[in-house]
């Protein structure tokens, strides 16, 4: 959120009109600076000099089981100076509001550094018999707890809820505080529209998630014929698009040179300024999820980040809760299977395709040439309710003549026919991604063979799931069981769709390392091997 805020502000604040101007808190506990994740996003937020970034550290030495003495004792205001923040202290967090409030003064003053303020608190306070207890932490303190509280507190133990005085007090203008901003503020807007009406329009539309008039017209279209990964091709549509789109805003996990994300003339953000559109994320997959995330709660920018399709499995987490409160992030997973080659088998995914198309509301797209990667990047950044996985390729696919085949803009439902036959089909082969390629090499020879055959492109199984049964069947006729699917990840998934006749191609174990070719024949994704499952899922067919 403090990035976007950065950003957002060098891009709209006029000198005399400061239009995006806020800090970014966050009430942080033990267990949180316990988490990877925050050390992640903490380092990152440090290099970066993000000075408008607070964090309040409730710092009550309790966790679910006990002392947090059992299991850390780090220092960590030592480990935050560390990474370039400024630590201050206040010793008591329970009565001493004065000393918080200084300590955020202070922490406001200092525009250079993210600010971790360390309190110390005595979790349940008041509490005559659970304060500073695990008691306190993870179950309600029970009606006679909380009556004994209240009493020690000096609150009417005889109401159930009631508000002090004080806290009426301080927050009972809040309201005209408010307002009083917010007037201001509109002045600030006034001025700047005045100066420069454009903006302000600007600014709004981003925040209500609008792309410009014409973003996705003329984008690359890519020659039948050629070879180019899609990864590459991603990469050049991704440019254009930039160029157009300008709250497009993210970066990659230290590999940006292999995922083709780098935003050219983009520049690398500068978190003192503000200024540039390529995050540098650095080896810290978990964070640059979460902070994509964080970027999207803010507003007015779209974020996007890159690594390699395997290293999805430290980014989970936060992928799940784009998914879970349906936040149109952009996953970029580049060398998307064993097609990668020489890496081996710890950086050739095979499991990951079908264990995130599990993730309920997540898009995963995996589009089988240059010319689908162009309509992915469209379908993700159409998409406004929920996030959207683009994987791809390292190695080079041909590019389809489209002419040919189905229009590459049949991956925006997920499912298309992307080769028919001539009369009625008597087999159907399914494949997604490099194994396109393969399948229509076996249609050629089924064919050739006698066999009538379709063959489906399936992009984004989720997409395919939405569209009414009349389109899933005149893609996926139901008359048609002999079928056959080839994917190179997982088997687990592909029986829905072939059915209990068919036949299902794919990779049931770890990778090994060798060049792609021989991999992709060592494993049995080959165009004969889709042939003879054919044939088999055929003589069941028949048999029956």
């Amino acid at each position: 959120m403090a990035i976007a805020e950065k950003h957002l502000a060098a891009e709209f604040n006029r000198e005399g009109q400061c239009i995006i101007d806020h800090f970014t808190y966050a009430m942080v506990s033990d267990g949180d600076l316990m988490e990877g994740v925050s050390a992640e996003a903490a380092s990152l937020a440090g290099h970066l000099g993000l000075g408008k970034l607070i964090y309040l550290y409730d710092a009550n030495d309790i966790t679910l089981d006990g002392p947090t003495s059992m299991a850390f004792t780090e220092d960590v205001c030592a480990r935050y100076q560390a990474y370039g923040w400024q630590v201050i202290k206040v010793d008591n967090g329970d009565t001493d509001l004065a000393a918080i409030d200084a300590a955020i003064s202070e922490a406001k003053a200092d525009g250079d550094r993210p600010s971790l303020i360390w309190i110390h608190t005595t979790i349940g306070f008041g509490s005559p018999n659970k304060a500073g207890s695990e008691k306190s932490h993870g179950s309600p303190l029970g009606t006679d707890e909380v009556a004994a509280t209240k009493l020690a507190l000096g609150w009417p133990a005889d109401k159930m809820f009631s508000v002090p005085a004080e806290v009426r007090k301080h927050t009972g203008n809040s309201g005209v505080r408010g307002r009083q901003a917010h007037a201001e503020w509109n002045k600030q807007i006034d001025q700047v529209r005045t100066n420069d009406p454009g903006a302000v329009d600007s600014l709004f539309a981003r925040f209500r998630g609008e792309l410009p008039s014409g973003w996705a017209e003329d984008l690359p279209v890519f020659e039948a014929g050629k070879k180019i990964a899609t990864r590459a091709a991603a990469g050049d549509v991704q440019n254009v698009i930039a160029s157009r789109v300008s709250m497009l805003l993210g970066g990659d996990a230290d590999l940006g040179g292999s995922t083709k994300t780098v935003i050219k003339g983009g520049g690398s953000f500068d978190g003192r300024t503000g200024i540039g559109r390529n995050i540098h994320f650095g080896v810290r997959e978990h964070a640059m999820g979460a902070i994509c995330n964080g970027m999207d709660y803010h507003g007015g920018v779209r974020p996007f980040c890159a690594t390699f399709f395997c290293f999805a499995d430290y980014m989970r987490p936060a992928v799940r809760i784009a998914a879970l409160v349906g936040q149109p992030c952009i996953y970029i997973w580049t060398h998307d299977s064993i097609g990668l080659g020489e890496d081996g088998p710890t950086h050739q995914p095979v499991e990951h395709l079908m264990s995130l198309r599990v993730m309920p509301n997540l898009d995963v797209v995996r589009p089988a040439d240059a010319n689908e990667a162009r309509e992915a990047w469209i379908y993700a950044l159409k998409r406004v309710d929920g996030p959207t996985a683009l994987v791809l390729s390292r190695q080079s696919l041909p590019v389809l003549d489209r002419g040919r085949y189905g229009s590459a803009d049949g991956l925006h439902r997920g499912g298309y026919v992307v080769s028919d036959c001539s009369g009625s089909a008597q087999t159907i082969i399914i494949a997604t991604g490099s194994e396109v390629e393969i399948a229509l090499e076996a249609q050629e020879l089924l064919i050739r063979h006698g066999t009538a055959t379709r063959v489906v492109s399936m992009p984004c199984i989720e997409a395919f799931a939405r569209q009414d049964k009349s389109y899933q069947d005149s893609v996926l006729s139901p008359e048609i069981r002999a079928r056959v699917s080839i994917e190179a990840g997982v088997t687990f998934g592909w029986r829905e769709y072939v059915g209990d006749a068919g036949e299902v191609i794919g990779v049931d174990r770890f990778g090994a390392s060798a060049p792609a070719a021989e991999l992709y024949e060592h494993y049995g994704l080959t165009a004969k091997a889709v042939v003879d499952a054919a044939l088999r899922s055929l003589s069941r067919v028949s048999s029956r």
